[in-house]
């Protein structure tokens, strides 16, 4: 596998859901090329809007369409499955025959740690998954590790927290009226905003580091109820009734986010990428995505 650094950027996507997006819209703005996959055909639009050429989720289309040599760094943002992980099952030969690639990123989740009763983790902290999913996650961080290894390629793990960004947050669950204060004492969530996920990738990206792991969370993990309050208060709305967890019929999916308790730490990314959050935590966070609203309506 050689490295040749003077190789135009071109971002091979597997999976450009929400926080894959917001990375491919920033090498595209910084002059990188850029492709995506795709299962369902009207995402081809949305891919296209981008900046980057749709690619149906097949090794077929995939060779038809770019060739291997073509493809210098890939984010993988798909989830991993029961059976494994999606990619490494249909593109893994394939993948290997890139003999210009000098980046994997993968997307996963601060699940794989489990439950440590609200202690805080970091990198080197023991993995103990209580969820399927973050068994698989788990899984497929290895199996990737092993593949950059093999390939002699620099593998970077994302385990990302909770998810938000302009369109996805407590404003909007607020406004929507779908807001809840769930109570659980002790209960913490720590969250990262995709444009910051998104940061990240770039510094990664563009860094000469080995295969590394990094948490990417804000520098506040806090309560859910403590959120769901602060959007209320900004929006000058009612706060919305507390409720116990044993009573708020949440469906199963939504207990288990409940089932494991941690704060993670994020200063590994910040020492190692140089990694500075644009939002940094939530009330920062909301009361700044507010003001960009306020700015987009007078547009």
């Amino acid at each position: 596998m050689t490295n040749e650094n003077t190789k135009q950027p071109h971002l091979l996507v597997f999976g450009p859901g929400y926080s894959a997006s917001a990375f491919i819209k920033t090498v595209v703005g910084n002059r990188w090329s850029a492709s995506a996959t795709w299962r369902q055909e009207k995402a081809t639009a949305a891919i296209e809007a981008m900046g980057a050429t749709p690619v149906a989720f097949s090794e077929g289309a995939l060779a038809a369409a770019i060739p291997p040599d073509a493809i210098t760094h890939i984010l993988v943002s798909i989830a991993p499955q029961p059976e494994g992980d999606p990619v490494l099952n249909s593109f893994k030969n394939w993948i290997a025959s890139c003999p210009n690639l000098r980046w994997i990123g993968y997307l996963s989740s601060t699940n794989v740690y489990g439950d440590h009763g609200g202690e805080w983790v970091d990198e080197t902290s023991e993995t103990r998954p209580s969820l399927d999913r973050g068994k698989h996650r788990l899984a497929a961080e290895n199996s990737w590790t092993k593949l950059g290894t093999d390939l002699g390629v620099p593998v970077h793990i994302f385990r990302l927290a909770g998810i938000y960004g302009q369109e996805r947050n407590a404003l909007k669950t607020v406004r929507d009226g779908k807001a809840r204060r769930v109570i659980k004492p002790g209960q913490v969530f720590g969250r990262v905003h995709r444009d910051d996920i998104a940061s990240a990738l770039w510094l990664a990206a563009n860094s000469s580091l080995e295969s590394n792991i990094f948490n990417l969370s804000d520098d506040l993990p806090s309560p859910p109820q403590d959120v769901i309050s602060e959007a209320a208060r900004l929006l000058g709305a009612d706060l919305p009734p507390e409720t116990s967890i044993d009573d708020a019929d949440l469906s199963p999916m939504g207990r288990s986010f409940y089932a494991e308790n941690k704060r993670v730490k994020n200063q590994k990314a910040k020492d190692l990428l140089g990694w500075r959050l644009a939002y940094p935590d939530y009330r920062q966070a909301l009361a700044k995505i507010l003001e960009i609203e306020k700015i987009s309506e007078t547009e």
